[in-house]
């Protein structure tokens, strides 16, 4: 009896592993989950997102496109932001920095300044190991940018 429930407990361990997404994947779920945080994914921040995954990961339209349309679902049914930043974490810091302030764009997109998005930031920086300060810095870029 002791034997089956080893095995039992076994065999589900094996097929529980988490699916691993890939860095672009990962990235843009975390875009749109930015897009989403206020409530609404206005068409600019999904043009926007289009443009950074395309520029970011030189992606082709039709990448670009499928890329978006699998992080929108990952999105929508994600019960925490985990999933993704573990993976976006492992980047360098000077990329994850770029990552930030794409975020950034990405909240500031629709021209309003959302409490939810900025809270969603916040939460997400020390998620990928960036301080404050910069976070800061990527939202005076993305600022600065648009």
């Amino acid at each position: 009896m002791l034997d089956a429930i080893k095995r039992l407990i076994s065999s589900q361990d094996d097929s529980a592993e988490p699916d691993e997404h890939s860095t672009e994947l990962a990235a843009a779920a975390l875009m749109v989950q930015a897009a989403l945080s206020d409530g609404v994914y206005a068409d600019v921040e999904h043009d926007r997102i289009l443009e950074m995954l395309k520029s970011g990961f030189h992606l082709d339209d039709a990448e670009a496109a499928d890329l978006l349309d699998e992080a929108e679902g990952l999105a929508e049914t994600a019960v925490d932001h985990h999933q993704f930043t573990k993976i976006v974490k492992e980047l360098p810091k000077e990329q994850r920095m770029k990552f930030m302030t794409q975020l950034w764009h990405v909240a500031l997109a629709d021209g309003e300044n959302d409490a939810h998005e900025d809270s969603l930031l916040r939460r997400l920086s020390p998620l990928l190991a960036l301080t404050d300060r910069e976070r800061a810095e990527a939202r005076q870029a993305a600022q600065g940018e648009n």
